[in-house]
């Protein structure tokens, strides 16, 4: 079977020969991007779906937000200094600004300054929903769709949901806890404007010629717990999850962080999909041990390899050993796809990717 054929065979609940292996590739490919090892136009090219073929791994990702976001109303202000990109929106009744630092040790950016600082900030943000529109745009859905052939799955995003939007891009951990504890109602108000506005790009993700659609939360339970997931993003989840399986497509959700406080919340939702799931010792809870934990859910668990063990902190027996383990109690049943948990890293080596590919051929047979 191919890669297409054996990813789509768990999706509908069939036993293919042997267990998917998919992995995330972006962030490792960009690195090598940017220190020349690989061509500007890499990750959008042919050449990279052959470099999936070539290391015997399934293609996903890179997924896209498939829609335009258009501001009215206000005026966007970008500009960089040095490794620093700011960017202001100014409203009639004030405005915000953000930065982010890029850091080249790691070729990734971190936040040094959120949208949102404080609950003081809240009409402001409100304002900026409000006066937001969205359009599709499809043209990269369907050049990966012609692209991709039977190396894999298309991919795109929804937007992730409001809470988890602002926690994770756009104000901080900091300040929502504070806006949720000290202005409830405020807080709730602002949630429900942007999930207007955000129920229009959903639509159009869903519309979208992805195969599969992805809502990315990059949750970690140790950031979101139960009670914020019931009151803030249970509802938005449902949803949409409902509305894709609606128009006959599969949802995955983005959960790469610690698993115990939430992954059995996140499987009650209805996924098709939990995806990059990461498990000790990188993660908080043992492989064997997260089926259990999701309950009667019939989602799919997608992961089971950290990213630290592509690169040589991890040495060759203990990488071995792992996916070793990791086969063995994936072929028990075809509810599990071996995934990266959840990217390759810069220093990631391209002879585990292959490794992978020979040991899956080895063990993982049903």
């Amino acid at each position: 079977m191919t890669h297409r054929e054996r990813i789509f065979a768990i999706l509908k609940g069939e036993q293919p020969d042997q267990v998917p292996w998919y992995g995330d590739l972006d962030y490792w490919a960009n690195s090598l991007m940017i220190r020349g090892l690989k061509p500007k136009d890499f990750i959008t090219s042919n050449e990279y779906i052959q470099w999936h073929r070539e290391l015997g791994v399934g293609f996903y990702l890179q997924g896209y937000f498939p829609y335009r976001q258009i501001y009215e109303k206000c005026e966007v202000k970008e500009w960089k200094e040095g490794h620093r990109r700011f960017k202001e929106i100014v409203t009639p009744i004030g405005s915000v600004r953000e930065c982010g630092e890029y850091i080249p040790t790691s070729f990734s950016e971190g936040p040094i300054e959120h949208f949102m600082k404080s609950e003081e900030d809240i009409p402001v943000m409100k304002f900026i929903y409000e006066n937001m529109r969205f359009e599709p745009d499809y043209e990269y859905a369907v050049q990966r769709k012609k692209q991709v052939g039977d190396q894999g799955v298309v991919l795109c995003y929804l937007p992730k949901s409001p809470f988890m939007h602002l926690l994770a891009l756009e104000a901080g951990v900091m300040s929502v806890t504070m806006a949720a504890l000290t202005t409830p109602d405020e807080f709730m108000d602002l949630i429900n404007t942007m999930k207007k506005a955000f129920d229009q790009a959903a639509r159009i993700a869903v519309d979208s010629p992805a195969e599969v659609l992805m809502i990315p939360e990059n949750l970690s339970s140790e950031m979101v717990g139960p009670e914020l997931f019931e009151l803030y993003m249970y509802d938005y989840q449902k949803e949409w999850t409902g509305k894709i399986r609606d128009a006959g497509k599969y949802s995955f959700i983005h959960i790469d962080g610690t698993l115990s406080g939430l992954l059995q919340q996140e499987a009650s939702v209805g996924f098709s999909v939990l995806e990059a799931l990461t498990p000790y010792p990188v993660g908080d809870v043992k492989f064997e041990d997260i089926a259990a934990m999701a309950g009667d859910s019939k989602s799919i668990i997608w992961g089971g390899i950290p990213g630290v063990y592509f690169t040589n902190c991890i040495s060759d027996t203990e990488f071995e050993r792992h996916v070793k383990h990791v086969l063995s109690i994936m072929v028990k049943e075809p509810r599990y796809v071996l995934g990266v948990a959840d990217q390759v890293p810069p220093d990631g080596l391209e002879s585990r990717v292959k490794r992978i590919a020979e040991l899956v051929d080895e063990y993982g047979k049903y």
